[in-house]
C-alpha cells in the first residue's frame, strides 16, 4: 500500500477534500507568524494580545523567541518556571507560551473550543516555517479541527535587506529569505526608520524572492488584522483570487547568485492527474531536475491552477518543500474558456525554460503512450 511505503510524502488531497466539505467555517484557521529576530514579531503579537479588536484569537508564543514582553507583563511564571497554561486576556484573546513547535498547545487548546476563532502560532527567529506548516497537512487529527490559513513573515525595514542578501556557506539556505519565500503575506515593519529609497530596496528584494506575496508596510507592527487573518492561502477558497494573482506574477531575477527567486510559466491544454503527480514528484521528491550547470533545483514553495482531464473545476496545486496537495476549487472552466495550466515556483537554482520543458515533456510524452 502506498501509504505504508512513504507515509510522510503521500499527497493527501483526497482526505482533505472530504474533510473540507462542511466548509472551513467549522474549522479553526491557524496563521504562522515568522520573522527574523528583532523584526517586530513580538511587538505584533503584543499588539494583537492587548489591543481592542473584537476578534477572539489564541496566540501561541514561542519561548525560544525574543524575551516576550507579554510573558513578563502577564507574570505567568511560577517560581521562575513557565508552564503551558492558556491564559484568558482582557481583550478576549488567549495566550500560551511553548518550548516546542506548538502542536501540544494546539491540542490542549482544542478543548477550549468556542472561546476563540483564530490561532496564531509564532515560530522562532531561525525556524523554517515550512516544517511547521507541513505538520497541519500531515497530522490528520489536527487537520480535522483546524486548517492552515497562511504564513506571515515580518521583515525589518532597517536591517531586512542585510538579512535577505546575506551570503551563506555552500549548501545552507538563507533563513530570512526562506521565510519570505514561504510567506503569503510579508509585513515590512519599522518603515519610519528608513528613507523612501531604502524602503524601496527592501520591497524590491522581497518581491525578487517571492513574486506572489502580498506586502504590507507598518510602523511598530501596528496592522489592520483583517489583512493578517482569513488569508485562505492553502485552501480551495483562494481559487478566484489566486487566478487573478497568477496572471500578474512575473519571473524574477536573483539578487545573489544562489538567491531564491520566483519563476512562473503557463502551458495550455488539459493534463492527466498522474502525469502532473509525476512532474511534481520528480521536482520535489526525486530532485532530479537540474539547471544548466547541473545544480539541483530546490523548490521551497509551489502554487498553481491546472486543468485536469475529466474535471470541470480548476484544480489548485500547493507545495511546501516535499509536501504537496491537489484540490478542486469552486471555479469551473467555462465552455468557451481556453483551458490552461499556470504554475509558480519559488526556490533556488530555478531555470524557467528547463522546468517548462520538463513539464511539457512529462505531460505530453505520457499522453502519447496512453
Amino acid at each position: 500500500m502506498e501509504d505504508e511505503d512513504c507515509p510522510d510524502l503521500v499527497p493527501i488531497g483526497a482526505a482533505r477534500a472530504e474533510e473540507t466539505e462542511p466548509g472551513p467555517g467549522r474549522k479553526i484557521p491557524v496563521t504562522i507568524i515568522t520573522g527574523y529576530l528583532g523584526a517586530g514579531k513580538t511587538t505584533l503579537l503584543n499588539y494583537i494580545l492587548t489591543e481592542q479588536h473584537n476578534k477572539r484569537i489564541a496566540v501561541i508564543l514561542n519561548e525560544f523567541g525574543e524575551g516576550s514582553a507579554v510573558e513578563k507583563s502577564l507574570a505567568i511564571s511560577q517560581g521562575g518556571e513557565l508552564y503551558e497554561e492558556w491564559l484568558e486576556l482582557r481583550n478576549g484573546c488567549l495566550c500560551c507560551s511553548v518550548k516546542d513547535n506548538g502542536v501540544k498547545a494546539i491540542e490542549n487548546l482544542m478543548q477550549k473550543r468556542g472561546k476563540f476563532d483564530y490561532i496564531l502560532l509564532e515560530t522562532t527567529g531561525l525556524a523554517d516555517p515550512g516544517a511547521v506548516a507541513s505538520m497541519f497537512w500531515v497530522d490528520s487529527e489536527l487537520g480535522s479541527d483546524i486548517y492552515l490559513d497562511g504564513i506571515v513573515s515580518v521583515v525589518d525595514a532597517k536591517h531586512g535587506l542585510q538579512h535577505l542578501t546575506e551570503e551563506k556557506p555552500e549548501g545552507l539556505v538563507n533563513e530570512a529569505s526562506r521565510q519570505v519565500a514561504l510567506a503569503d503575506l510579508v509585513i515590512i515593519n519599522k518603515t519610519d526608520l528608513v528613507s523612501g529609497e531604502e524602503l524601496n530596496r527592501v520591497r524590491t528584494s522581497v518581491r525578487s524572492i517571492n513574486g506572489l506575496v502580498k506586502i504590507l508596510e507598518t510602523q511598530r507592527s501596528r496592522v489592520d488584522l483583517s489583512y493578517v487573518l482569513d488569508l485562505h492561502a492553502f485552501d480551495s477558497l483562494s481559487g478566484i483570487s489566486l487566478q487573478k494573482k497568477l496572471e500578474h506574477v512575473k519571473t524574477t531575477h536573483a539578487h545573489l547568485d544562489k538567491g531564491i527567486i520566483t519563476v512562473t510559466f503557463e502551458v495550455p491544454g488539459n493534463i492527466k492527474e498522474e502525469n502532473l503527480n509525476l512532474f511534481i514528484q520528480n521536482l520535489l521528491w526525486e530532485k532530479n531536475v537540474k539547471d544548466k550547470s547541473g545544480r539541483t533545483m530546490d523548490v521551497i514553495r509551489l502554487k498553481g491552477l491546472v486543468s485536469i482531464q475529466g474535471k470541470s473545476h480548476q484544480v489548485i496545486v500547493q507545495g511546501v518543500h516535499e509536501l504537496y496537495d491537489l484540490e478542486e476549487t469552486a471555479v469551473t472552466w467555462k465552455e468557451d474558456e481556453k483551458r490552461t495550466n499556470r504554475l509558480v515556483l519559488i526556490g533556488r537554482n530555478l531555470d524557467k525554460e528547463i522546468i517548462k520543458e520538463v513539464f511539457i515533456a512529462t505531460v505530453r510524452e505520457k499522453q502519447g503512450n496512453s
